[in-house]
């Protein structure tokens, strides 16, 4: 029996409001039926926060903040969870159905190739236990919940958050490859300790090894095959349509 296809759309660096709109517009593509299973990775540019879509609170001193000359932004996921820098670090989404109606299982049957392909780099992840400050803690990477992934000495290396509509999911998390240790002082108030990754590469290398590893993994974990297809100019107007949405807009 031949596997499934899904889509895989080359990487892309653009603002975490594009971002968004790109991840919740496939979602409801999806959801219609008129966009197959897809995967993505991609960068955020300028510097970002994102919110979880129910999070009310958050410093204020977050409006004023920059990095590298540029306005960090601050933006609303359509995913649930807490707050996330994003600088120096790879994002993943997934949008596909057929994952049953269990929340934890379908983080962890979707995790699964992150799991494997991280191992095949050197890197031996688990699943995270949330302590008691889980609620209280504004950022997403302070504490690690059965739906993150962590190293065996406990530093947390990827964030995931989650949408569901009726069958289809979308889920995308941040994978910290090289932050900057001041901003994140700067922006949470507490020291990161980053994860001692065992590859040699940097920057755009970097990003490109762990890209083709977990493309592969995701091939073999979910039985399927990638096709790579970018974005269509049909596809990006109707994208462009969504990032006016509110939703995505936090002033």
């Amino acid at each position: 029996m031949a596997n499934s296809v899904w889509r895989l759309i080359p990487q892309l660096q653009a603002s975490g409001r594009l971002q968004m709109a790109i991840d919740q517009w496939l979602l409801e593509q999806h959801l219609a039926g008129k966009h197959p299973p897809t995967l993505r990775f991609y960068t955020w540019q300028p510097a970002a926060i994102s919110l979880g879509y129910h999070q009310r609170r958050w410093p204020e001193f977050w409006q004023q903040l920059s990095w590298q000359g540029m306005p960090v932004e601050l933006v609303r996921r359509p995913s649930g969870g807490r707050a996330v820098l994003h600088q120096g670090d790879l994002t993943y989404a997934v949008v596909a159905s057929g994952f049953g109606s269990s929340r934890m299982k379908a983080y962890q049957t979707i995790c699964e190739f992150l799991i494997e392909g991280w191992r095949a780099m050197g890197l031996d992840l688990h699943y995270g236990e949330a302590g008691r400050g889980y609620i209280h803690n504004p950022n997403c990477f302070g504490t690690a919940t059965g739906a993150d992934l962590v190293t065996a000495d406990g530093c947390k290396l990827i964030g995931s958050a989650q949408l569901r509509r009726g069958d289809a999911i979308l889920q995308h998390g941040s994978m910290r490859l090289q932050p900057d240790v001041c901003l994140f002082s700067q922006v949470f108030g507490e020291q990161l300790i980053p994860v001692q990754l065992p590859l040699s590469e940097g920057g755009d290398d970097l990003i490109a090894t762990v890209i083709d590893v977990l493309s592969a993994a995701a091939c073999r974990c979910f039985e399927i095959d990638l096709e790579v297809q970018p974005l269509s100019e049909e596809e990006w107007q109707d994208i462009w349509e969504l990032t006016s949405n509110q939703l995505f807009h936090i002033f």
